[in-house]
Formats: structure tokens, C-alpha cells, sequence
């Protein structure tokens, strides 16, 4: 295993940036540069884990503009006093009814009627988050 410095500043984004305590440096690390994030396994530990890239299609996720949501997340917003619920089901956003998006801002436009940062407007708990948080607080690969 190979080691790297960093200053304060550096680290603390990087903490920042972990999803749980159980998230690592190094998979904060490969979300930002846009390499294959892995699952089940440990540095050091063989390449039998599961993996799953950025760009995943299908029952994997939902990938927009280098957001990535592994199936099962769930989605939680309020607008105008009440609650708003989606999901990611078989790689696709739905919202409670059904009706499937493209991008969390079309889903938030679904609800607001009007143009809507969508990672501002929605908050995320993925499959393995302990707490809720903002789309735009979780890490995305480079464009």
C-alpha cells in the first residue's frame, strides 16, 4: 500500500466528503477521479469484490451528470410544506407514483411547476448512509 501526504485543508475536505465512517479516504478518493468504485472489499484485499463504475446502467444505479445512486436509494424532499418521495428502482428515478425522471432537477420540476436545482431541492439516503443528505453534498465523478 503506497501513502500520500496532505495538508490540513486537504484532509479535512476529504472527510468531508465521506459518506459514513465506514467510507474510506481511498473511495472518497477514486469517487473524485472518476475510477471504478468498489464494494466488499479492503485495500489489499483481492479483486473478487463487487465494483461498480460511474456511468453503470441497468438494476446498478442512476448516473446524472456524474451522479451516481445505487439502486435502492431513497429520496426525500419538501416543497410548500409537504413531503415529496422518490426512489431508485432497477437503475431508474421514480418518483412515489411511479412517474420516472431523467434528472433530479426534472423531478423536482415535476413538483415545483418551475426550473429547480434538483441536487439543492432533493436529499438521498443511499443503501449504506446512516443519515440523510443533499444531492449536492455526495460526491460526483469529474465531468
Amino acid at each position: 500500500m503506497q501513502q500520500i501526504d496532505v495538508d490540513f485543508d486537504v484532509f479535512k475536505a476529504l472527510t468531508a466528503l465521506r459518506e459514513s465512517e465506514h467510507h474510506t479516504y481511498n473511495e472518497v478518493l477514486r469517487d473524485l477521479l472518476g475510477l471504478e468504485r468498489t464494494f466488499g472489499r479492503k485495500l489489499g484485499d483481492s479483486m473478487s469484490g463487487i465494483t461498480r463504475g460511474f456511468g453503470s446502467t441497468g438494476g446498478s444505479g442512476f448516473v446524472s451528470r456524474g451522479l451516481y445512486l445505487p439502486e435502492g436509494t431513497m429520496l426525500r424532499a419538501k416543497y410548500k410544506g409537504l413531503p415529496f418521495t422518490a426512489s431508485i428502482t432497477n437503475g431508474r428515478w421514480r418518483d412515489a407514483d411511479g412517474t420516472e425522471h431523467n434528472s433530479p432537477s426534472a423531478a423536482a420540476q415535476a413538483i415545483t411547476g418551475t426550473n429547480v436545482n434538483g441536487l439543492r431541492f432533493w436529499e438521498a439516503k443511499r443503501p449504506s448512509d446512516v443519515h440523510w443528505r443533499k444531492l449536492d453534498a455526495l460526491p460526483r465523478s469529474p465531468q
